[in-house]
């Protein structure tokens, strides 16, 4: 190890990190291997301390190293991140659990796109033609522009909500560079943010959305974007308030060139009014609306309206026949969403979702229990008792729930359990609550 840590080379931090990164990438460096320390690194390269720890500050926000204190600096081990879609794997497969922590839409509200492959017909699409179908792009402006005021505002097909987050952050980002996101945090822009070597910094979320002091702070700390959701924030529910937006709105007007992604991801369902946090000066900012939560998460299709300036720069990175949304995908999106009978099902679909979460968080209230906003697809339920002991006694009354913890930047600051329950039954709801609220008595 020390013939290893005296191979790390450079002058400057950014220096300094690459040559730890290479030794990485050749397996000279492994998992667990401590670095030199700071002062000792400084001296074998003749350069200020300070350099030396800049260097293991870059290489820390990109997850390469983590700091120990007194144990020192050391190579960190892959964590993989928590997935959406089930709550955990089952250690046992045996046991009949009910999987409470999914977080996706209740398939009987899900249209059968079968009847709508006849739309697909028609002359193949060949390089070169525009990538996005005019029928479809005819209903998205409408659809955008509704929340998107300017006349001049661009238009994208990606392949999903995560596919126009990730490509706008590219267009806009580089690596180390700070992006604001909300705390507790949706697990895909974790995911995003990690895996681009971005800086996320942390901005509390209550009952009215992403908190201003948090904004305010973020900004301050130079962040160069903002991922906001506009309403059924994913774990809370929350949705941003007249008064909340409003005050956002003030606070980014002294900074017209973040760019701020509004990831409304829940559009039809939801049953709150869409609020933006941009103003009318702003700058650079990008409106993204997935068709996932109401025709399935297989159809991969997300809108992104936005500036034209960010929406020329997307459009480089989106080519003919290659990067561009399946025609064929984007057929069928429009011939689904033209028909007025599944209009209705999404309208009716929403308010489903919305009155049995209200209904469950009313059984929690009798027992007791606080749950958060009922917009989305689950309940951001509060714990008097550690999520991670309640969830395992839950396990054993054969429910299956996700804990709050694995949606924390920072850190959980208070325990919480994330609840699918729309699909549950009214006896099924009656029996998690109860056993929830006997899950809390045991975990003490």
């Amino acid at each position: 190890m020390d013939d290893v840590a005296g191979r790390i080379e450079g002058r400057t931090a950014a220096e300094i990190a690459g040559s730890v990164r290479t030794l990485l990438e050749r397996g000279d460096l492994r998992a667990g291997d401590a670095l030199p320390p700071v002062r000792a690194l400084a001296e074998r390269l003749g350069v200020n301390r300070n350099t030396a720890v800049a260097a293991y500050g870059l290489l820390s926000r990109s997850g390469l190293v983590v700091a120990g204190g007194r144990a020192g600096t050391r190579i960190a081990h892959p964590e993989p991140v928590a997935q959406e879609g089930f709550a955990r794997p089952i250690p046992d497969p045996t046991l009949p659990l009910r999987d409470v922590g999914a977080g996706n839409p209740d398939p009987a509200w899900i249209p059968d796109p079968t009847r709508y492959l006849g739309a697909l017909a028609g002359r193949p699409v060949l390089y070169g033609e525009p990538v996005i179908d005019p029928d479809l792009e005819t209903d998205a402006r409408a659809w955008m522009r509704a929340d998107a005021a300017p006349a001049d505002l661009g238009l994208t097909l990606t392949s999903g909500a995560v596919d126009a987050v990730e490509r706008l952050l590219a267009q806009a980002l580089t690596r180390d560079d700070a992006i604001a996101l909300e705390d507790p945090c949706w697990l895909a822009n974790i995911h995003t943010v990690r895996l681009a070597g971005y800086r996320a910094v942390p901005v509390p979320v209550d009952d009215e959305g992403m908190t201003v002091d948090g904004l305010r702070g973020a900004l301050a700390q130079g962040v160069r974007a903002v991922i906001c959701t506009p309403r059924a924030q994913n774990p809370t529910g929350s949705g941003l308030s007249e008064r909340r937006a409003a005050e956002l709105r003030t606070v980014l007007a002294d900074h017209p060139y973040v760019l701020v992604i509004e990831d409304d991801h829940f559009s039809l369902l939801s049953q709150q009014p869409f609020r933006s946090i941009v103003g009318p000066d702003h700058r650079r900012w990008a409106l993204v609306r997935s068709v996932s939560k109401f025709l399935g998460p297989d159809m991969c299709l997300a809108v992104t309206a936005s500036d034209p300036h960010t929406a020329e720069r997307l459009a480089l990175r989106l080519s003919s026949g290659t990067t561009w949304v399946s025609h064929l995908l984007q057929r069928l999106t429009h011939a689904i969403l033209a028909d007025p009978e599944v209009q209705e099902l999404i309208a009716r679909a929403g308010a489903h979702y919305a009155a049995r979460n209200a209904a469950f968080s009313a059984l929690l209230a009798a027992r007791g229990l606080a749950a958060g906003a009922t917009d989305g697809l689950s309940l951001w339920v509060r714990l008097p008792a550690p999520a991670a002991a309640v969830a395992e006694e839950l396990k054993r009354r054969g429910w299956l729930a996700r804990t709050g913890d694995e949606f924390y930047l920072d850190g959980p600051a208070d325990p919480h359990l994330r609840l699918t329950v729309h699909d549950l039954t009214d006896a099924e709801a009656t029996a998690l609550a109860d056993d929830l609220a006997a899950a809390i008595t045991a975990s003490h």
